[in-house]
């Protein structure tokens, strides 16, 4: 008897070592998607150890290790989708302080405050579809696995999407704008 709780123990800690590896090497890639889809640091924070959570209860049942961000991913964006639709997490929240000027975050990657502001000003469902089209530079085909979409709707969410921020976009931003003229 003693071998078989030997065993188990050793199954255990084999797999919270594997974990632990993949934790290791992934969280900062993860937390970098998180905030893109969020837009939040706070909230990244929150969707990301849910996902995380939620992948160490199931990391038995994972048996392609190769598809493990991509199911991360998708729990990330389950996740973002269900607090966005909370009624609550559209009240205001009363703060001690207010800021005098937005920070810049940490995770801009170097792509610049503006235009994060203007992706961010998209619609939750567009924004998941740009951040995992172009910073996550994930296929049509793979984006649409990770919404639970049809590819159609990730080319003309996509579409829509790029088209309102070329029309938000200040001159400035436009590469195709002259220096002159900015």
């Amino acid at each position: 008897m003693a071998r078989g709780v030997s065993g188990a123990r050793s199954r255990e800690q084999r797999r919270d070592e594997e974990f632990t590896d993949y934790l290791h090497a992934r969280q900062p890639a993860l937390m970098r998607t998180a905030y893109l889809l969020t837009g939040d640091l706070h909230t990244a924070e929150d969707v990301l150890q849910t996902a995380l959570a939620k992948l160490y209860l199931a990391w038995d049942k994972v048996h392609d290790r190769g598809a493990t961000d991509a199911y991360v991913r998708r729990i990330m964006v389950n996740e973002h989708n269900s607090l966005w639709r909370r009624g609550w997490k559209k009240r205001e929240r009363a703060t001690e302080t207010l800021p005098d000027a937005a920070s810049p975050h940490r995770h801009d990657d170097g792509t610049g405050d503006a235009l994060w502001q203007l992706v961010r000003s998209l619609p939750p469902k567009a924004r998941a579809v740009v951040v995992l089209r172009y910073y996550e530079q994930l296929t049509e085909a793979e984006t649409a696995d990770v919404l639970g979409i049809s590819t159609g709707t990730v080319k003309s969410q996509c579409s829509r999407a790029l088209a309102t921020l070329r029309d938000r976009a200040p001159a400035d931003l436009d590469p195709r704008t002259p220096e002159a003229d900015r």
